[in-house]
């Protein structure tokens, strides 16, 4: 069975209010979370993503009142990330309205958390968060695999760790996670186009859905990524500048053949 494509648009939160940048930095206001997750509910998003992008580089937990708001508004899955380090974090999390749950920086810090919620709550709720940039290193391990030219990064892209983006992954699946949000840094904010290189190299290794981020600035954009190998589409910017919605990205997959919600 065709599974039909997911269109997501992403909420990029920090104290209380969406904002977007360029490349993670540079953050500018976008507009009020609750608001914006109606706006995309009745556009006809599948999904929406909530980060809140300086949870763990304040050292804080994630705002569960703009988590519990945004649920009350919106009545499709919700993703909710930043600022998750337990288990614990993640009950309160769907207790509060959340569906799933995305994790970077805590499980890369101490891999076993991964573990932890897997076996409490079940794959479908675990999420992988994966900051990805390119890098010049490129060295054999000791498996005598060469890296793959990307690597992981953590506190919301400003920190790059040694961990092969490709080799994490592989990692977090075997250890439970059920989905893998792929954000490039290289492309998110530039409307450049999603980092197909990226989603096609996840694909190739990946047992659980992909889901592209970072980079999308046409219609058409969204179609190429689907072609990479991307399970859903995600975005950000263009949709919060009204430079085009939810519906015009649905239209021009489905006249590109792709199956969509």
């Amino acid at each position: 069975m065709t599974l039909a494509v997911r269109v997501i648009p992403c909420l990029d939160v920090a104290a209380g209010r969406v904002v977007k940048g360029v490349n993670f930095e540079n953050l500018r206001d976008a507009g009020d979370p609750v608001e914006l997750a109606r706006l995309y509910s009745e556009q006809g998003a599948d999904e929406l993503t909530f980060l809140d992008v300086t949870a763990t580089v304040d050292d804080r937990a994630t705002m569960y009142d703009v988590v519990r708001q945004t649920a009350e508004q919106v009545f499709i899955p919700l993703t909710v990330g930043g600022g998750v380090r337990s288990d614990d974090d993640v009950a309160r999390l769907l207790a509060s309205g959340a569906d799933k749950v995305g994790v970077n920086s805590a499980a890369i810090a101490r891999p076993a958390l991964l573990d932890e919620i897997a076996d409490r709550f079940g794959a479908q709720v675990l999420v992988l968060s994966l900051d990805v940039k390119r890098t010049a290193r490129r060295r054999s391990d000791l498996a005598g695999r060469t890296a793959s030219g990307f690597v992981v990064t953590t506190h919301g892209g400003r920190r790059e760790t040694e961990l092969d983006a490709l080799e994490w992954a592989r990692e977090a699946i075997e250890r439970g996670a059920g989905e893998l949000l792929v954000n490039s840094i290289d492309a998110d904010g530039t409307k450049d186009g999603f980092d197909l290189e990226l989603v096609r190299l996840m694909r190739e290794i990946s047992s659980v859905p992909v889901i592209a981020s970072g980079g999308a600035g046409t219609v058409e954009h969204f179609g190429q990524a689907i072609a990479a190998g991307a399970d859903a589409v995600l975005a950000a910017s263009v949709f919060h500048l009204r430079e085009m919605t939810v519906g015009d990205v649905k239209d021009e997959l489905r006249r590109e053949g792709v199956i969509v919600r």
